[in-house]
């Protein structure tokens, strides 16, 4: 037990391998909107989805510096949450159905950064 209590020296840094990799994944939801980069396949682009889309990367990348992390994690969060609730729910209840479990994820991920900040090898921890 005492072996893994150490591990909480790495703390910082597993929260930033955490900030950025959930941010490098989310950017790819980004470009498949923006760019159709990794191809759109779920129907018309809509300009709510266009929207979203700058809205995720922009804040992708804001998360993967460590950036404003607090702020923006929140407003990533509630994107996150609307988008689930207005694409993914009246499919089915049941994220595993509805395709909804990445939202469910990106939204809960991003509500933990508000309040754990970027972690090690971000821009906040410099500017403070």
């Amino acid at each position: 037990m005492l072996e893994f209590e150490r591990l909480g020296q790495y703390r910082p840094y597993a929260l930033a391998v955490l900030r950025i990799v959930t941010a490098l994944l989310f950017m790819e939801h980004a470009t498949q909107k923006l760019f159709n980069f990794p191809p759109w396949q779920y129907g018309e682009m809509t300009t709510l989805f266009t929207v979203a889309g700058v809205i995720e990367l922009i804040g992708s990348v804001f998360i993967i510096l460590g950036l404003f992390t607090r702020p923006v994690a929140f407003l990533l969060s509630g994107e996150m949450a609307i988008a689930y609730f207005m694409e993914h729910l009246p499919i089915s209840i049941f994220p595993v159905i509805n395709d909804g479990d990445g939202a469910v994820l990106f939204c809960f991920i991003f509500l933990y950064l508000v309040f754990a900040g970027g972690g090690a090898w971000s821009l906040d921890s410099r500017r403070a």
